[in-house]
């Protein structure tokens, strides 16, 4: 992200809190407060499971922007993170520091990365932290979660001692070969040769010939779940009417592998007729992509917290959406991020189990998954997956029809629109609210018009649509026709006030300009008419000219 949309996007925030600090910072600031910030700012980042945190130069508590003198020298501003680093454990340094010249004055923004797992980070010796807008010490109790994460062991790469190679299913194992020979088509001459003992150490299912609980969990027999006790080897699927009740229900248990691809033909995965509408859409499509089902699914066993003891959900409604939900912590933070990395996590929460699937062709490494989904649902014209991130839960729901004709119209027509903007005008469809700065950056592509929140179609696809009636009346009318309007007041009452014209116009303006566009409008209507010799002033009226 840009800077200059990374500080607009922190001046729409909520205001300062744990991981965002504005500091008005004029001219000098006290290089020991700033690295307490730093230390506090850092620890909060890592608590929050959050990359990193802000540390804004240049900006008054309002969030009204007022620039700073701080460092102004590069050198000086570049040797400030060998300065910090000398004082930090870790020698912690600035991921980055971002200069942004505001039309109001210069702003710095310090992005500072989140603590290292397992290590807070202090300052002079100091641990400090956050509480809301407050600086102090970092509290013992959380100075001890940071620590214990370098602790935290891989629940499932766990061996299960006295679980033989009776526990699992062969015809787990048999379906766990095809799918290995699938992914690694090189060692599927030399996959022949090996016995159970070997394939599994070789697809890393087990450990050293020992049984693993990512083995139970994927290829164990039912009757092996106890090996997995207190977590629940189970994908539940449901399916509810329109009205949300439920109309029939199935519950898959060990092994998952084979559970997995029951659930995927439990679905209805019905035909999806569009509407006709000349050669803009497909004649028909399956609701839902096949990728799609078995990621979203996929990714919700690899990535569930069993030791909470819950257990993956498919619901699947009758008005075309899929919700797949499980139990667990979102690691990488928000969707948005995994979107724009593009790339594969770095933290997972079940390594072992993750590889494992890999190998299994169940899941990929390349990071772009969830990525793959949005795109699919876009070429569908359908809306993007939809994530409800709780503290202990992540839900994924999929659409499998078009919500909103002409979002769907939009897509179809302007083939071009990058990601970023589909999910920001998928917002508008769902009627999620926008930043000022997101709403600006439609609005200057000319893909949204109206005023929050009620944001409208856009000229841009209004043309091509059945709304160019509701678009006109949206643009307003032409500067000729409100200058006749204006002539016509003068002369039905002699003169006219400004307050007059005012009253007669701004009502009528496009609600795409702001008060103070709209009030430079009818000043520039009136100069354009005087200029014209039409009108004249007389003092602080108008009448027509006698010239």
């Amino acid at each position: 992200m840009q800077p200059e949309h990374r500080l607009q996007q922190l001046l729409d925030g909520t205001g300062e809190s744990e991981i965002v600090e504005f500091k008005e910072a004029k001219n000098a600031y006290s290089f020991d407060k700033l690295g307490r910030y730093v230390s506090a700012l850092s620890n909060e980042a890592n608590l929050k499971g959050l990359p990193s945190a802000w540390l804004v130069f240049g900006v008054k508590d309002n969030h009204r922007v007022v620039g700073t003198h701080f460092r102004e020298s590069h050198r000086e501003l570049q040797s400030l993170k060998k300065e910090v680093a000398d004082k930090t454990t870790h020698r912690l340094t600035f991921i980055e520091i971002h200069t942004v010249q505001h039309a109001d004055g210069r702003v710095l923004l310090f992005e500072i990365p989140a603590a290292p797992q397992g290590m807070p980070v202090a300052w002079n010796g100091h641990y400090y932290g956050r509480d809301g807008e407050s600086l102090g010490p970092l509290s013992i109790d959380e100075i001890e979660r940071i620590r214990y994460q370098s602790r935290q062991h891989d629940w499932s790469a766990a061996v299960c001692h006295d679980a033989t190679l009776d526990d699992l299913s062969q015809d787990a194992i048999a379906l766990a070969r095809e799918e290995f020979a699938t992914k690694h088509p090189r060692l599927a001459d030399d996959l022949t040769d090996w016995d159970d003992t070997t394939f599994l150490n070789k697809a890393r299912l087990t450990i050293r010939g020992q049984i693993t609980r990512t083995a139970i969990l994927l290829l164990g027999k039912p009757e092996a779940a106890h090996w997995l006790n207190p977590a629940t080897p189970t994908i539940s699927w449901i399916l509810k009417d329109r009205d949300g009740l439920e109309r029939d229900y199935e519950h898959f248990g060990c092994p998952l592998l084979i559970g997995a691809e029951r659930v995927y033909r439990k679905i209805r995965n019905l035909k999806y007729r569009y509407m006709a509408d000349d050669s803009l859409f497909p004649e028909e499509v399956d609701q839902y992509d096949p990728f799609i089902i078995r990621e979203a699914l996929n990714n919700a066993i690899a990535h569930q917290n069993y030791e909470l003891g819950g257990k993956v959900t498919v619901v699947e409604f009758e008005d075309g959406r899929l919700c797949f939900s499980n139990p667990g912590r979102f690691i990488p933070g928000s969707v948005e991020q995994v979107i724009h990395a593009d790339a594969p996590e770095s933290r997972y929460r079940n390594r072992f189990l993750t590889d494992a699937m890999v190998n299994l062709n169940m899941i990929d490494t390349i990071g772009s998954g969830i990525r793959k989904m949005f795109i699919i649902q876009k070429q569908r014209f359908f809306p993007l997956p939809e994530y409800e991130l709780d503290r202990d839960r992540v839900q994924v729901t999929i659409t499998g029809r078009v919500v909103d004709l002409n979002y769907a119209r939009k897509l179809a027509e302007l083939p071009n629109l990058t990601l970023d903007d589909i999910i920001l005008l998928d917002r508008v469809q769902k009627r999620k609210p926008l930043t000022d700065e997101q709403a600006r950056h439609l609005r200057r592509q000319g893909l949204i018009e109206g005023r929050k929140p009620n944001l409208h179609i856009s000229a841009q696809v209004a043309r091509q649509s059945d709304e160019k009636a509701q678009y006109i009346r949206n643009r307003g009318l032409s500067d000729q026709q409100y200058k006749q309007m204006i002539c016509n007041l003068i002369e039905q009452f002699g003169e006219a006030r400004r307050k007059d014209i005012d009253g007669l116009l701004l009502d009528i303006l496009p609600d795409i300009l702001s008060d103070k566009q709209k009030s430079n409008k009818v000043k520039n209507l009136l100069q354009s008419l005087k200029n014209q010799g039409v009108i004249e002033p007389v003092g602080k009226r108008w009448r027509m000219s006698r010239r």
